[in-house]
């Protein structure tokens, strides 16, 4: 590993997603945003559902989408167990609408017997991929 990048591993209970080095990670930790480069201060938070932006030493960009996890640093190395996680491009943006709009009703819905908490971190996670579906398509240029 070179002192400029620190490795990265980010998997989830199906599948390991991403494993390798970076310049750059930022992330929506509890807290707010994470920025981390090489040599960082040791940590470890919660990670709130949304994205985690990998920036590459050659000026490239990945990002992936997770639905909440745990993220820690160490000074060259940082693993994110997340609960669920996809490539930002391949989110279905439909599929993020239509969670959205059925959460949405439900909390609207005050007769019915819900567990609030559960539909508003279902929200939440539409949210964060409809972002990151918007954010993919600026990245590219799309409308």
């Amino acid at each position: 590993m070179n002192v400029k990048t620190l490795h990265i591993d980010i998997v989830s209970a199906e599948k390991a997603m991403y494993s390798g080095d970076v310049a750059q990670v930022i992330a929506t930790g509890e807290a707010g945003e994470l920025g981390i480069t090489p040599g960082h201060t040791a940590l470890i938070t919660t990670l709130k559902p949304g994205e985690i932006h990998l920036f590459h030493t050659d000026g490239t960009q990945e990002i992936f989408f997770v639905s909440g996890g745990i993220f820690e640093v160490q000074p060259h190395l940082i693993t994110v167990l997340a609960d669920a996680v996809e490539r930002a491009e391949d989110l279905d943006e439909m599929v993020a609408l239509e969670a959205k709009e059925r959460a949405e009703k439900m909390m609207a819905d005050k007769s019915a017997d819900i567990d609030y908490g559960k539909v508003a971190v279902e929200l939440a996670e539409a949210m964060a991929q409809l972002r990151a579906i918007s954010k993919m398509r600026d990245k590219l240029g799309m409308k």
